[in-house]
């Protein structure tokens, strides 16, 4: 598949050679040097700079998020594979959907102060875009897609190692990040499946050592059971084997 989309990419349009001094320093900052700038100038272009440049939208850098989030999947959940051989799919399917959350992408691009040198309009600099979590986020699969193109797959991994990937244990370590229901929820609104509905099957027990079974729904459509002795821990592990299944659809 990667193969495939990179011959989808390879004639894409970048806007010429033209040098950027934004793009130049960002290059400098993540230690690769581009072999075709314009892919990275493209990687920083956000749609609303377009109109400044006489561009149309696919010169933006959205079609090259596009890229960059597919090798962003092959080259986490690959790591977590051999990394986690003891780990069941809906455990490793957590932890990579921890990983490329927008709000962890978002802290990296941050750590890479991303949003300095995005080319975006003015009226979206003065309206918070560089700090806009959906910019970054997106900005740094962008530049994910663009090291693809320039280098293959082989770069692209190792600028997600140094940048992602060195800090996982600490994020996964961070107990404010493990909410599955949360993951849930960012993945089910990114696919346009609407919000998760978790409703309580049964209860059993006494008071003192109840037992909860809880299903998550999405759309209707029966995607995890959690068993747990408090709702919430239910919740959260009906979550957890939801987001094993939507990995599947």
């Amino acid at each position: 598949m990667l193969k495939w989309l990179r011959r989808l990419f390879r004639n894409e349009h970048t806007g010429g050679e033209q040098i950027v001094p934004s793009a130049s320093a960002f290059a400098r900052i993540i230690g690769y040097r581009f072999r075709r700038r314009a892919l990275l100038v493209q990687a920083l272009k956000h749609r609303s700079f377009l109109p400044q440049v006489n561009e149309q939208r696919p010169c933006s850098n959205e079609r090259m998020e596009l890229l960059g989030d597919a090798v962003l999947g092959i080259v986490v959940t690959e790591h977590l594979y051999h990394k986690y051989p003891d780990k069941e799919e809906g455990e490793i399917t957590a932890i990579k959907s921890l990983l490329v959350s927008r709000k962890i992408l978002t802290r990296i691009a941050r750590n890479l102060d991303l949003g300095k040198y995005v080319l975006m309009s003015d009226s979206e600099d003065h309206a918070g875009g560089r700090t806009r979590p959906s910019i970054l986020a997106d900005g740094f699969e962008a530049v994910i897609g663009a090291i693809y193109l320039d280098g293959g797959l082989e770069k692209a991994r190792g600028f997600i190692e140094r940048t992602l990937l060195r800090e996982m244990e600490a994020i996964v370590a961070e107990e404010q990040h493990r909410n599955f229901k949360s993951l849930l929820l960012e993945l089910s609104q990114s696919r346009n499946l609407g919000t998760p509905y978790y409703a309580v099957l049964a209860e059993e027990g006494p008071d003192h050592e109840k037992l909860f079974t809880v299903e998550v729904k999405i759309q209707n459509r029966s995607l995890g059971i959690g068993i747990g002795h408090s709702k919430k821990r239910a919740e959260q592990q009906a979550a957890q084997n939801a987001l094993a299944q939507l990995v599947l659809l």
